[in-house]
């Protein structure tokens, strides 16, 4: 999934996945994607192997009967059309060697028959299964579509400027059979400045859905009620004790922007924040006092405090969640350096919206290459920047 700011990643009628996605997760979930000669291929290297065994094991060897695989491999891929049209190539194939085999010859033809016999029951059967393959992946691709229609819907998209601020993003979820996970992210302005929060719920599925939906809830109703950060986080973690299994647990940074020059932040055993100053150099900002995670605070005494970061009119804030540092590199299995790479790719993002948005383009690209192409886990980046009233763009 990939969200553009502003009018990018418009969602469909009812808050649902638009037809062209829901059509092209239908095809990917079924293999549908892929092309005919290639979905056909493992049925037509079947026919061959067969083939060319019976041949070279010569006329004394009646090898053809294991044509019978055919149907059961072309079930795997195939429409029961299509599947119907291999197997007829295989019937013909069947027929050949039986006649090379001098089968057909025999006064009593109870051979012939009964593999002929076997391979038009075989591929019946086998194009039944094909077309119950289809619909149960027709109903695996609509309930994906709904979960993500629903993980779209929760996760509201910002404005590309929020208060004072200047804002990009790119939320990937990863290519596996939850296809949403638990990342979450808010951007409220709030009679206390504006106010950002990044978060990861454990898990994955419908059920870091609905407790990514508990956190996002309580946080754009407490952001408005509570002046401090800390309270936002309170009221957000007894939230959870009601609504949230017990062991169920959410990483989180929150930011407020109040006074230019600087942004106060709350670590909740999140991935830090890293700050770009205009000339690229960059820095993970560190924390005092870093808090346990949401859901957590019964375990320890005390309350999280915020820490008060410098933050200029030409600096960026890049923030994001564990599936883009913990990202493994393709060649050496080393977790993408974020820091090192952030500063030259996003060190021009406080320039205009537009070079924002082309900063965490190119950051999510750099992302990509080092991964090999292909992400392991969702994956979300923020880039938020504050312009002086005066400055450019």
């Amino acid at each position: 999934m990939h969200l553009r700011r502003g009018g990018g990643g418009r969602i469909g009628p009812a808050g649902g996945v638009p037809p062209s996605r829901q059509r092209r997760a239908l095809l990917a979930t079924d293999l549908q994607d892929l092309s005919l000669l290639r979905r056909a291929a493992p049925a037509l290297t079947a026919i061959a192997v067969v083939s060319l065994a019976d041949y070279l094991s010569g006329p004394d060897r009646y090898l053809a009967p294991l044509m019978v695989v055919v149907p059961s491999v072309a079930a795997l891929t195939l429409r029961p059309r299509e599947l119907l049209a291999v197997c007829f190539l295989g019937l013909i194939a069947l027929l050949g060697l039986s006649r090379y085999d001098q089968v057909a010859d025999f006064g009593d033809h109870r051979f012939l028959y009964g593999a002929m016999v076997s391979y038009v029951a075989v591929a019946a059967l086998s194009a039944g299964i094909a077309e119950l393959r289809m619909r149960r992946a027709a109903a695996f691709a609509a309930v994906s579509s709904v979960a993500e229609a629903a993980q779209r819907a929760l996760l509201r998209q910002p404005e590309p400027v929020v208060g004072p601020l200047r804002l990009a993003v790119r939320y990937v979820s990863a290519a596996d059979a939850a296809r949403i996970g638990g990342d979450l992210y808010s951007v409220l302005d709030t009679p206390y400045g504006t106010r950002v929060l990044v978060g990861d719920v454990r898990g994955k599925g419908l059920g870091a859905v609905q407790t990514a939906a508990v956190v996002l809830g309580a946080f754009r109703e407490a952001a408005y009620d509570e002046e401090a950060l800390s309270d936002v986080a309170g009221r957000i973690e007894a939230s959870m004790h009601r609504h949230v299994p017990d062991g169920e647990f959410t990483t989180a940074v929150f930011a407020g922007f109040r006074e230019p020059g600087s942004v106060d932040l709350l670590h909740l055993g999140h991935v830090p924040p890293v700050r770009v100053h205009p000339d690229g150099t960059s820095e993970t900002v560190d924390f005092a006092d870093p808090w346990v995670p949401l859901g957590l605070g019964h375990l320890v005494a005390g309350r999280p405090r915020p820490t008060a970061v410098p933050f200029g009119p030409r600096d960026v804030l890049v923030l994001c969640t564990d599936g883009v540092v913990e990202a493994k590199g393709a060649r050496d299995g080393a977790f993408y350096p974020l820091a090192e790479r952030a500063g030259p790719l996003v060190r021009d993002g406080w320039r205009s919206l537009a070079d924002l948005d082309a900063a965490v383009a190119r950051l999510y690209a750099d992302l990509l290459v080092h991964a090999g192409g292909e992400l392991g886990d969702d994956a979300l980046l923020l880039l938020v920047t504050r312009p002086a009233p005066d400055g450019p763009g």
